[in-house]
């Protein structure tokens, strides 16, 4: 893999090469919660909602992933992180899913976050699931029948946790 390099996403000097990366995740319709036909303009306001940071991985081909970090939760559970990753579909099966995975996890860490939690990881995404669990992610959970895919199927989600 490339040396990658990890900033703070720029808008709105970052939103083209951003959409390359979340337009075809989010019109797949197979692995987050985002409507698949929502409006550009949709899709980056659930990226960059205010309690979001969302950051960038670069190489020297420009921007090859993104995500964001956020508190899971308010108050006494604020200190369990949650974070979402997207690959650009031309990246991936290179290793940026996880280094990013890892640079989130420290990322959280420095910001005083004690855990990561993922709500909403779809049963139906193996290589997800696999990258989740070789990081260290443990199942806590399993909503069944929690998220429909595109077919109209619904499919279980897990709960994903890790003590940073």
């Amino acid at each position: 893999m490339a040396k990658l390099v990890f900033r703070r996403a720029q808008r709105p000097g970052d939103d083209d090469a951003l959409w390359a990366i979340l337009e075809p995740v989010v019109r797949e319709g197979t692995t987050y919660p985002v409507d698949p036909g929502a409006s550009r303009e949709e899709v980056f306001f659930y990226w960059f909602a205010p309690d979001k940071r969302v950051w960038v991985a670069e190489d020297a081909d420009g921007i090859i992933g993104t995500y964001y970090l956020k508190p899971n939760s308010t108050g006494p559970a604020a200190h369990v992180a949650n974070a979402g990753y997207m690959v650009l579909p031309a990246a991936r099966g290179r290793g940026i899913a996880r280094a990013m995975a890892e640079h989130s996890f420290a990322q959280a860490k420095l910001e005083g976050f004690r855990a990561m939690q993922f709500n909403l990881v779809i049963a139906t995404n193996a290589a997800a699931l696999h990258l989740w669990r070789s990081v260290g992610m443990e199942e806590i959970g399993r909503l069944p029948q929690a998220f429909r895919l595109p077919s109209g199927d619904y499919v279980d989600a897990l709960v994903m946790y890790r003590l940073l």
